[in-house]
């Protein structure tokens, strides 16, 4: 992850600046963040306050955290602890909410039926390119919900082809596997 420090009625010293990388670099262990995500780190002095916002925008979600205290490296640490409580509780609200519902996804075995759109009325408004990664399905789900998308296409890790889950109108998940 790249830092980008900026400081407001404030020089940021070397030190100052290899606190906040080393600080952040304890959120590179999480899978949100990513070795391309900057993070966006002000720090601001007010006569009896010290200030520090960290924005860290990724693929999944922003993450955002600001801290005022007496000490700036105190601020520091409390950012940090802030932004690791966020990752923490968005993958821990994804598991509970969405355990029983993958079990019960995979239990129904109801086709799938589409229906035929007619193609004389719509219109292509966007087209979009990826390139899926390899994961597990389980991450497939949950990153599907942080995108808060109601389909994610991802390359399966045992398989090695590409697959689709998406979420049923009844609540659960279903999955949609490619063959060569």
């Amino acid at each position: 992850m790249k830092v980008q420090i900026y400081g407001k009625n404030i020089t940021v010293t070397p030190a100052i600046a290899e606190k906040i990388e080393l600080k952040l670099s304890r959120l590179e262990r999480y899978f949100i963040i990513e070795e391309h995500n900057v993070a966006n780190v002000v720090v601001r002095v007010y006569p009896n306050k010290q200030k520090i916002e960290v924005t860290i925008p990724t693929k999944y979600a922003v993450l955002r955290a600001e801290v005022v205290h007496d000490d700036l490296y105190a601020a520091i640490d409390l950012a940090v602890d802030k932004l690791e409580d966020q990752i923490r509780r968005q993958k821990t609200r994804l598991n509970r909410k969405h355990k029983e519902k993958l079990a019960m996804a995979f239990l129904d075995h109801e086709e799938l039926s589409i229906g035929k759109a007619d193609m004389d009325e719509d219109e292509l408004v966007r087209t979009k390119t990826i390139v899926p990664d390899p994961m597990e399905l389980d991450e497939a789900i949950m990153r599907m919900e942080m995108l808060n998308h109601s389909f994610f296409i991802y390359r399966d890790k045992e398989s090695d082809s590409i697959a689709v889950v998406y979420k049923r109108l009844d609540g659960g998940y279903g999955l949609i596997e490619t063959e060569e």
